[in-house]
């Protein structure tokens, strides 16, 4: 059977997450609702990422094998137009070697969140972004967030119903930028390691606001990390904000495919 890699981009709102749920409208279940179109006894794809309910993606990947040889533009054709009007489009598809795996062969994963800073409410970001009313301390949160990178337990920043075996974890990115928006000032986290713990993006992102508003001093969150307590943790920021932009593979699954 060919396999088949393709990448994914989609609009959190309406969903539960990436998972497959039981009668629950999630992403993975709508792509492979619209394969059983195209054969009728297909098995299902595996993700590179499981994002939860009201988060992005830009960049998430998935294998998939076919029964039929399909070329890979038509077969990208075939699944967006069986999946509209859902939010999610098959934007890269590609023939893999069989021994690809969406997780298991990932090396990297990178996420992006977004963060405004206005006191006018959001129109045309509505649901996109995180809105706060109040400026952010730019380099407070950098000094902050430098405290988490590297091999740490991160008990502290996962959730207590985290399935994972182990809290520790390799942080090897998390910085902050920040530009003038109308009305105010948005702040984007770019935040990259080989894999994330459930919520651990979320706990890092809230706690580092309580940084930039000045309600925490950034040392705090070398005592939050230090910690590997739960209740250490700053708020946990909403989903909205949230997008996986980047899966990274030893060798790029789509590179002799741009734009199909």
């Amino acid at each position: 059977m060919p396999r088949y890699a393709i990448k994914i981009e989609y609009h959190g709102k309406p969903f539960v997450g990436w998972q497959r749920q039981t009668e629950l409208t999630s992403v993975q279940g709508c792509i492979e609702t619209a394969l059983g179109i195209l054969e009728e006894d297909h098995l299902g794809i595996q993700g590179a990422g499981r994002t939860d309910a009201g988060v992005h993606a830009t960049g998430q990947v998935a294998h998939l094998d076919m029964a039929t040889d399909w070329e890979p533009f038509r077969l990208s054709e075939a699944l967006n137009f069986h999946l509209k009007p859902k939010p999610i489009s098959i934007i890269a598809c590609a023939r893999v070697d069989d021994s690809f795996h969406a997780r298991f062969t990932a090396t990297e994963r990178t996420y992006h969140f977004r963060l405004i800073a206005r006191r006018a409410p959001v129109t045309h970001d509505e649901g996109l972004v995180w809105q706060v009313r109040k400026p952010l301390n730019l380099a407070a949160m950098q000094a902050g967030a430098n405290y988490l990178l590297g091999r740490h337990d991160f008990t502290t920043f996962r959730s207590t119903i985290c399935q994972a075996d182990s809290p520790d974890r390799t942080l090897d990115e998390l910085s902050i930028t920040e530009h003038s928006v109308a009305g105010g000032t948005e702040y984007n986290f770019k935040i990259r390691a080989r894999s994330f713990l459930h919520n651990q993006v979320r706990s890092f992102i809230g706690t580092l606001e309580h940084v930039g508003s000045g309600s925490w001093q950034p040392s705090r969150v070398h005592d939050a990390l230090s910690a590997k307590d739960r209740s250490a943790c700053g708020t946990v920021c909403p989903p909205h904000g949230l997008y996986l932009t980047h899966v990274k593979y030893p060798t790029d699954p789509f590179a002799k495919n741009v734009g199909n």
